[in-house]
C-alpha cells in the first residue's frame, strides 16, 4: 500500500484494495451512469497516492477541494487515506469571501478543482496573501516537487478527513476526523443498520459534509456496495433514480424528505426496492414520518454531529411506529450521558438535559482552536449543545439547540415543539420558530411560514391551532409568511437569520 509500510489497524487506505481483491469487477461508484469497479479505484488511488507523494506531500498536509460530489473525489479521498494526507472539502455554496477565510485557515498544500467551480475558487485565492497551487481533481499537470523523507506509516490518530462545521449560529471551525473516528463510526452503523456487498446506496448529502462520506458512503465501501452520487439534490430526479438504480438505502436530512413527499409524484414512485432510508441533520416532524411510513418506506431516524464522525443514536425501523419524534438509542460503541444545563451533574433515569457523548468516534478536536476544542471536549466528554430528553426505556428525543431554547415569561419554550404543532396544520409546508426579546416576557416566539400553494390560512388560524395543542406560554407571539426559509447547504435552517429578521414586524402581531 502505498504510503511507507504497513498502516495502523483502523486505517482505511486498504478497504478499496481488500475489496478488489475479494471482488474487483463489482461496481464500486456509479457517478452519473459513469461505473467504476473496486479493482478501478484502487488502481486509480494508488496511482494518485504515489503522484502525491511524488509532489513533495507528506503526512498531515492538507488537500482542500472544491467540487461536487463525483468519482474522481472519492479517488482522492482514498488516495489521502493511503498516504496519511488530510482531505479537505470546500462548501462549493460558500462565497468567495467564505472560501477565502476557510483557505487561510486551512493553509492546505494544494487546492484541487473541478472547471465548474474555478471562477470562485480562482476570486478565493486572489484575497489571499500567499499562493496556493491548484489542480484539477485528477492532480493532472502536477509537478514532481523536492524530494522529502519517506512517508512514514498511516497510523489510527492521523487525521482523514477536516470538515468545516455547518455553523448555522457562530463562525465554521475545521473539525478533524481521524482514521480511527471514521473506522468506528462505520462499524457502529454496520452493526445497526447493515450494508452488504448486495445493496445500492443512494448518496445525495455533499461530499463536503461529513454526512456525504461517513454515514453509508464509507461503509458501502468497506462492504463492497455501490454508491450513486448525485451532484445536487433533484426530488423528482431522486425519485425516478430510486425505481432506475433499484435503490436499497439512501441517506437525508428532513428537507430532502420533505421536497420528496411534496413531489406530485411521490405518492405513485416506485419506492418498492428501499428498504431503509435514513433521517439525521435536523428532527424529523412526526407528519412528514407519518406521510413516509404511510407509503411503506421504512426510516432508520438519527442524531449526530459532526464532532462525533457524525453517529450518536439511531432509531431503528421496527421501533419507528412506537416510538415517532424520537432519535432512539445510541450506536454500539457510543455512550452518552445526559447532564444538567445549569449544574453539568449528570441525570440518572428519564431526564432532560444536555446531551454528551464520548466514545472512539468522537473527534481529535478543531484545527488551530485549542479554546473552542478545550469547551467542546470537557471532563473526558463532547459536549453537544443539544438538549435531549430521555425517557424511562433509555430512548431519547432531541429536543432543541440550547442556544435555540427561549425563555417566556419563566418556562423554557422549545422552538421544535412549536414547529411540530404547526406542522400538523394542512397549510404549513415548511415553519421555523426563533425567540425575540420581549419586555414583557422576557422573550417570546416568532413563527415564520412557508404555505402550501394549494391552500390559504393566516395568522390567527394558525395560532388558534397552536392553542389546541400547546400550552399558552408556547404559543407564537407573531407568525411571518415566507416563501422559503434560509437553510444551510446541508438543509439546516439558519436560524441566526432568522433571528435578525424577527425583530423587524412584517406579519400580523398577537400576544401570547
Amino acid at each position: 500500500m502505498s504510503g511507507g509500510g504497513p498502516a495502523g489497524a483502523h486505517t482505511l487506505g486498504r478497504w478499496v484494495t481488500d475489496r478488489a481483491r475479494a471482488d474487483g469487477a463489482a461496481i464500486a461508484v456509479d457517478d452519473r451512469g459513469v461505473r467504476i469497479s473496486y479493482a478501478e479505484l484502487e488502481r486509480r488511488s494508488a496511482g494518485l497516492a504515489e503522484r502525491l507523494l511524488a509532489a513533495g506531500l507528506r503526512p498531515g498536509d492538507r488537500i482542500a477541494t472544491l467540487t461536487g460530489n463525483s468519482a474522481d473525489h472519492v479517488v482522492l479521498f482514498f488516495a489521502c487515506a493511503r498516504t496519511g494526507l488530510v482531505l479537505v472539502p470546500l462548501s462549493w455554496r460558500l462565497t468567495p469571501v467564505e472560501l477565502a477565510e476557510q483557505l487561510a485557515d486551512a493553509e492546505p498544500a494544494l487546492l484541487c478543482l473541478e472547471e465548474e467551480f474555478e471562477v470562485p475558487a480562482r476570486a478565493a485565492l486572489a484575497l489571499l496573501p500567499n499562493r496556493i497551487p491548484t489542480s484539477p481533481l485528477t492532480l493532472a499537470g502536477l509537478e514532481p516537487g523536492v524530494a522529502g523523507p519517506p512517508p512514514r506509516t498511516v497510523s489510527d490518530d492521523d487525521s482523514l478527513l477536516m470538515i468545516y462545521t455547518s455553523g448555522t449560529s457562530q463562525r465554521s471551525r475545521g473539525a478533524l476526523l481521524s482514521h480511527a473516528n471514521c473506522f468506528w463510526t462505520s462499524l457502529s452503523l454496520s452493526r445497526t443498520l447493515e450494508i452488504s456487498r448486495h445493496d445500492t446506496v443512494l448518496s445525495v448529502l455533499p461530499q463536503f459534509h461529513v454526512g456525504g462520506w461517513t454515514i453509508q458512503a464509507l461503509l458501502a465501501w468497506w462492504t463492497g456496495a455501490t454508491v450513486v452520487l448525485e451532484r445536487t439534490f433533484d426530488a423528482g430526479r431522486v425519485l425516478r433514480l430510486i425505481a432506475e438504480k433499484r435503490i436499497t438505502t439512501m441517506m437525508g436530512v428532513p428537507a430532502n424528505y420533505l421536497l420528496l413527499a411534496q413531489h406530485p409524484d411521490f405518492g405513485r414512485a416506485d419506492l418498492s426496492s428501499l428498504r431503509y432510508a435514513v433521517v439525521g441533520g435536523a428532527p424529523m416532524p412526526e407528519p412528514l414520518l407519518r406521510t413516509w411510513l404511510g407509503r411503506g418506506v421504512q426510516l432508520a431516524q438519527g442524531y449526530g454531529l459532526t464532532e462525533a464522525a457524525p453517529n450518536v443514536l439511531c432509531l431503528r425501523p421496527e421501533d419507528a411506529r412506537d416510538h415517532l419524534g424520537y432519535a432512539g438509542t445510541p450506536y454500539p460503541h457510543v455512550e452518552v450521558a445526559v447532564a444538567d444545563p445549569a449544574t453539568g451533574a449528570h441525570l440518572a433515569g428519564p431526564a432532560a438535559g444536555e446531551l454528551l457523548v464520548r466514545g472512539p468516534n468522537v473527534f481529535r478536536g478543531y484545527w488551530r482552536d485549542p479554546v473552542a476544542t478545550a469547551f467542546a471536549l470537557r471532563d473526558g466528554w463532547l459536549h453537544t449543545g443539544d438538549l435531549v430528553e430521555r425517557d424511562a426505556d433509555g430512548y431519547f428525543r432531541v429536543l432543541d439547540r440550547l442556544d435555540d431554547v427561549f425563555i417566556s415569561g419563566g418556562e423554557n419554550v422549545s422552538p421544535a415543539e412549536v414547529e411540530s404543532a404547526l406542522f400538523e396544520h394542512r397549510a404549513v409546508a415548511d415553519v421555523a420558530v426563533v425567540g425575540r426579546p420581549d419586555p414583557r416576557w422576557g422573550e417570546v416566539g416568532v413563527a415564520f411560514v412557508v404555505m402550501r400553494p394549494d391552500c390559504h390560512t393566516d395568522a390567527e388560524d394558525l395560532l388558534e391551532h397552536c392553542r389546541s395543542r400547546l400550552a399558552g406560554y408556547k404559543i407564537p407571539a407573531r407568525v411571518e409568511f415566507v416563501e422559503e426559509l434560509p437553510r444551510s447547504s446541508v438543509g439546516k435552517i439558519l436560524r441566526r437569520d432568522l433571528r435578525a429578521d424577527a425583530d423587524v414586524p412584517r406579519g400580523r402581531v398577537v400576544a401570547p
